[in-house]
């Protein structure tokens, strides 16, 4: 018997996102934001069961269609509203990234621009309408430089 080793430490939180065409979604999050596949569970046809999608220390799961009676839905079936928006933290190459992800088709809705919380921020919409931000600190500020920068209260419990 071949010698076990133990798995990686995962996420304790992973988003999944239902899409219609899954795996066109896939490879266009790996070309677009970077993601790198790490595991699809084929169903019939086109059809994803599960798939893991790794990016820094995080992960999601993209699986789908929707469509499959499993009560998912995508942005395009609820009249273009989204149900969640995925934040990422990097720590370096916003700009990069944006400009990575508006060749592969990304609609961005926020051009990269520095908060007045201490990050630089962009957000944008991938082909299946599903809602993305992307952001990097580029100033560490405490809570009542955050409460000065934006004029409101930060709680810190």
């Amino acid at each position: 018997m071949g010698e076990t080793r133990p798995s990686p430490a995962r996420p304790s939180i992973v988003p999944l996102i239902w899409y219609d065409k899954p795996r066109a979604a896939i490879a266009w999050l790996e070309q677009a934001f970077g993601f790198e596949p790490r595991m699809i569970v084929a169903g019939d046809g086109e059809e994803v069961i599960h798939s893991e999608l790794g990016f820094g220390s995080g992960a999601l799961y993209v699986v789908g269609p929707a469509s499959v009676g499993t009560g998912g839905a995508t942005p395009a079936e609820l009249g273009g509203r989204a149900t969640h928006h995925i934040c990422i933290n990097l720590t370096e190459g916003i700009d990069a990234l944006c400009e990575r992800a508006r060749a592969a088709g990304a609609q961005i809705e926020r051009e990269p621009a520095d908060q007045p919380y201490g990050d630089r921020v962009f957000t944008c919409q991938d082909p299946e309408q599903h809602s993305w931000s992307f952001s990097q600190p580029v100033a560490a500020l405490t809570p009542q430089q955050m409460a000065q920068a934006t004029g409101r209260a930060i709680e810190t419990p």
